[in-house]
């Protein structure tokens, strides 16, 4: 799979493993969500790369952890991931990647938590964009813990901190999702 590659390009070592397996699982929430919902082929097809590569940009974050060095905060990999899939040729999996950090980013939330993000909406727009982010949520990249689902009250607990408005987010996302 070309994803495969194009993560590899980028990423090295236990970096690649981890993104690797977290994107699978989130690939794999993803594309549950897209049967449930009766999407076609072509819509499987995007979702399932765009699930693979959204995570692409941690590759210059700085996040020992997971085996990342680099000299970005790890709150830029959104719009890093952006920049990357631009220059590759993918714009419209460029879009996924910017807007999956947490339910979103706002203008409003850049600027109350000062965060080092061009001032712009980054929020979820498509179907596509909506599952990625949704399903991203359920994993984490912490090495040990990347196949462990969290559960909707530890997702919530953790949103709630950034506001009730990003619970509600979930919540639709949630009801309309659910099932999977």
């Amino acid at each position: 799979m070309f994803t495969e590659e194009l993560l590899a390009r980028y990423l090295k070592g236990e970096s690649l493993e981890i993104v690797l397996e977290h994107s699978r699982h989130v690939a794999a929430l993803a594309l549950a969500v897209c049967a449930r919902l009766g999407l076609g082929a072509e819509e499987l097809k995007f979702v399932e790369e765009a699930a693979m590569l959204h995570d692409i940009g941690v590759c210059r974050v700085h996040a020992p952890s997971i085996g990342l060095h680099g000299s970005q905060p790890y709150i830029t990999h959104g719009v890093i991931g952006r920049a990357i899939l631009e220059s590759e040729g993918y714009p419209a999996h460029a879009l996924i990647c910017e807007r999956h950090i947490g339910v979103g980013l706002t203008v409003a939330d850049i600027d109350r938590q000062q965060l080092p993000l061009p001032r712009r909406d980054m929020v979820p727009v498509s179907l596509a964009e909506q599952i990625i982010c949704f399903s991203d949520l359920f994993y984490s990249k912490k090495p040990g813990r990347l196949a462990e689902r969290k559960t909707s009250g530890r997702i919530r607990k953790k949103l709630a901190s950034f506001g009730d408005d990003k619970v509600a987010i979930f919540d639709t996302w949630l009801k309309r999702f659910d099932g999977v």
